[in-house]
């Protein structure tokens, strides 16, 4: 099972204000596989990139799951991006990408993107770059593991919309310029006021076998689990994926209606999903991935 940093503890920085490339991913991958550090002396010329920018993968590599603290690549990393067997080596299928945004969200190595999608775009709907700073020094306040100065959170601030909003002008991915997890359309913008948004939507676009993925990641070894929970609980795919109720119902009837073994209940006003059945996360994304 992937690996999850406790949610008590908050890091910041490590990107050198590069957002993620859409191909530094299996960069880092194939990187990795030659059993090399990204402290080698040549690490610059092999990757292709520039010195800071070879930081930069080796951080997003961590932050999307794909690496563990020894740099090397994690079951994850193979799933997607082995060259014979990888689901997805060139990220060319937006279920990847709403799987990557999974685990971005609950690994917790960059931990801007757990505490806004967990946390902060409940108790604030607009926030504004300095409204999120202020969050950032009211927890500080209160939580020994979180010390960290305006400037490194203004700066992940700033990268979390590279990340994720989508620009009107007409630029290449190649260019650098739109971040890797744009075209799921999850980040608002408000020209008056300079104001961003995370709504929850019924997000028609995200399949449902990567919500099932999401659950069974988040609930190893439960076998029977409460909507409440996976709607509102922080690392649940209501909050990971800003879902409202009815595209969150929607995709786990489907789930049940496509899966034996799997009931969606509603008793008394109480709704419960249930597997009947073992489900291993690695088979559900292979059959996504059959028939994409």
């Amino acid at each position: 099972m992937i690996e999850t940093l406790s949610p008590v503890k908050y890091t910041f920085s490590g990107h050198d204000t590069f957002h993620c490339r859409s191909l530094w991913l299996k960069k880092g991958y194939d990187y990795l596989l030659l059993d090399k550090k990204f402290s080698d002396d040549d690490a610059v010329v092999v990757l292709g990139v520039g010195k800071n920018m070879v930081s930069a993968i080796r951080y997003w590599m961590k932050a999307f799951a794909l690496s563990d603290s020894d740099d090397q690549p994690t079951e994850l990393a193979h799933w997607l991006f082995d060259d014979e067997k990888g689901f997805d080596p060139y990220l060319e299928d937006e279920g990847t990408l709403w799987l990557l945004h999974f685990h971005l969200v609950v690994n917790n190595h960059a931990s801007i993107y757990n505490l806004i999608f967990n946390t902060y775009r409940r108790l604030k709907i607009e926030f504004s770059a300095e409204d999120f700073l202020k969050y950032i020094g009211r927890l500080s306040s209160t939580t020994a593991q979180l010390n960290v100065s305006d400037s490194t959170v203004g700066s992940d601030f700033g990268v979390f919309t590279k990340m994720y909003l989508r620009h009107t002008e007409t630029k290449s991915r190649d260019e650098g310029f739109t971040g890797i997890l744009t075209d799921l359309n999850m980040l608002g913008y408000k020209k008056e006021g300079k104001l961003f948004y995370i709504a929850n939507a019924e997000r028609h676009e995200l399949p449902a076998e990567i919500l099932m993925y999401g659950i069974l990641v988040a609930n190893e070894g439960s076998n029977s689990i409460s909507y409440r929970r996976l709607e509102e609980e922080a690392n649940q795919v209501g909050s990971v994926f800003a879902l409202n109720q009815e595209g969150l119902v929607s995709k786990i009837e489907a789930l049940a209606n496509h899966y034996e073994g799997i009931v969606f209940s509603d008793q008394a006003g109480i709704m419960e999903l249930q597997f009947k059945s073992t489900f291993a996360p690695h088979q559900v994304l292979s059959d996504y991935y059959a028939n994409v």
